[in-house]
């Protein structure tokens, strides 16, 4: 396997497969069996999970409700996937582990570094949610920083998007993908990737992020075995 440990970020539209709006059962085992896959490779496997198929703080705040208050329920959204996600997991036979940034100790353990690690080391596969556990900050941050504490190889961005384009390619025929782009480059062009400070932390921490298309069977493999799917953003 080209990478040891890794870092998937999942959106929270992603767990809503062809729905509208919450959870798909389906989406939810493919996703599954695309974990199992890697995890049985002897990979170790730690997952941030957004909310936005249930509520996005952002949204609400721009509704005019108070932004912290806001995104407190989009954190509370992110532990709701995280308690579905690994409910398919275990249907799958993986051993998970979900730990959470704000405490709900009757749900899932609180984020401790050294027991995550841990976790991960025994061949458990841990999800984070509540994001950071702090207002203001996406779950791409989130993301981020779970990857630099637990020493990952790699940042997953899956998406329904195969990689980064030169524009919206659902909105322009025309947009052209890359393969390989720069840290630098992605800055310059004004491309989007993450959010900023997501995105610069990564950069600061020289912590490549590969992005793929999650809903393409057999991509994560792929993708952890080393082969050129999706846009790898490096150096």
């Amino acid at each position: 396997m080209q990478y040891k440990r890794i870092l998937l970020k999942l959106s929270g539209e992603a767990l809503m497969g062809d729905r509208q709006y919450g959870i798909d059962p389906k989406r939810l085992a493919e996703y599954a069996e695309e974990i199992k896959s890697v995890a049985d490779k002897g990979v170790e496997v730690a997952i941030v999970i957004g909310g936005g198929n249930i509520f996005r703080g952002v949204a609400g705040a721009s509704r005019g409700m108070d932004r912290v208050q806001a995104d407190h329920m989009g954190m509370l959204a992110t532990i709701i996937n995280g308690l579905a996600l690994q409910s398919a997991c275990e249907d799958a036979d993986i051993p998970t582990r979900l730990q959470t940034a704000v405490h709900i100790n009757e749900l899932a353990e609180p984020f401790i570094r050294r027991k995550a690690i841990r976790h991960l080391e025994k061949g458990r596969v841990v999800i984070f949610g509540g994001g950071t556990g702090n207002p203001y900050f996406t779950t791409d941050s989130a993301a981020v920083l779970r990857a630099i504490e637990m020493e990952a190889d790699v940042i997953l961005k899956g998406t329904r998007v195969d990689g980064i384009y030169t524009a919206d390619p659902e909105k322009d025929k025309n947009a052209t993908k890359f393969d390989l782009i720069s840290f630098k480059e992605v800055l310059n062009k004004g491309l989007k990737v993450m959010d900023t400070t997501a995105f610069t932390l990564s950069q600061e921490n020289e912590l490549p992020i590969i992005v793929f298309d999650m809903n393409k069977p057999g991509n994560l493999l792929k993708v952890v075995s080393g082969e050129k799917v999706g846009t790898t953003v490096n150096g």
